[in-house]
């Protein structure tokens, strides 16, 4: 039986470590209220991005010769980008999204199609490199304040390897931020990019209608080819800030539940210190008694 100096170490130990997660608690709610600001603020410019797209893509006369429109007959090689956070203790954060990627691995290698990848993240890029999968590129050091170089690095890779026609598609898998106890794994297809994009509903129409005729210069067929790889960077931004905000959310419910679990253990070592205690306080009583009756 553990005596009482080896159940107050524990209790000790035990503390501190509570106090540990407390502040990593505390860190990352103050992270996840910026990573929630900056998602707030990104959303404007998205929706933007994309009525400006539309607006362009309805007076262009064709946008067949646009390669990142292009939809191949037979997707042969599909590029799976998952993104993962570069630390860990955030629950099962970087876990659900690796298992979601090998997943689509497996129906896609079933389908009889060839898939490469991207890490982005160290976690996702050390399960990658243990599951000895070859990486067309790894982006790493960034994932708790990602800026939009970063988002363009990964996009720029993702649409060379597109263009080229080494990869017909190009799948990002991520968590999407929905309360700090709730993440959702995604799957997102960013290219090809959707031809949905270019399709407007009858007020869009009625409004263009309203402003009047454009003047584009240059043709907008070629500035439809300058804003699509700016769409496929916002895209990948926003999912970048979103699996930044999930990460904290992760992060921030596991400490706060390792905090909850560390007081019970102190509670429970506690309780068993003072039983310890009292044996020992019962025992050298017993001893006191007998050593009495011994000398009378």
């Amino acid at each position: 039986m553990a005596s009482v100096q080896d159940y107050k170490r524990r209790i000790r130990s035990v503390t501190n470590t509570r106090k540990i997660t407390r502040a990593m608690e505390l860190v990352a709610a103050a992270k996840l209220r910026r990573a929630q600001a900056r998602i707030e603020a990104m959303r404007p410019y998205a929706d933007t991005m994309r009525e400006l797209i539309a607006g362009v893509g309805r007076a262009a006369t064709s946008v067949r010769g646009l390669p990142l429109l292009e939809q191949r007959e037979q997707v042969e090689t599909v590029l799976l980008v998952p993104l993962t956070g570069d630390r860990g203790l955030a629950g099962a954060f970087n876990a659900q999204v690796t298992r979601r990627a090998f997943a689509l691995e497996r129906s896609l290698l079933d389908e009889g199609k060839t898939v490469r990848w991207l890490g982005v993240g160290k976690k996702g890029r050390s399960t990658l490199a243990f599951r000895r999968r070859q990486l067309d590129g790894e982006y790493t050091g960034f994932t708790d304040r990602p800026a939009y170089a970063d988002a363009q690095a990964i996009a720029h890779r993702a649409g060379e390897l597109f263009v080229t026609g080494e990869v017909d598609r190009v799948v990002l898998v991520y968590n999407t931020f929905v309360s700090a106890l709730t993440q959702r794994v995604t799957e997102q297809d960013v290219l090809p990019i959707s031809g949905d994009i270019l399709e407007t509903d009858e007020e869009e129409r009625a409004a263009d209608a309203l402003r009047g005729d454009f003047i584009f210069e240059p043709e907008p067929e070629e500035i439809l080819a300058r804003l699509l790889p700016v769409y496929v960077e916002t895209q990948l931004y926003r999912a970048l800030l979103e699996s930044t905000a999930s990460e904290q959310g992760a992060r921030m419910t596991a400490m706060r539940n390792a905090s909850k679990n560390a007081g019970e253990l102190i509670d429970t070592l506690t309780l068993s210190m003072n039983r310890a205690r009292q044996a020992e306080i019962t025992q050298e009583i017993l001893e006191v008694v007998g050593g009495a009756e011994a000398l009378t």
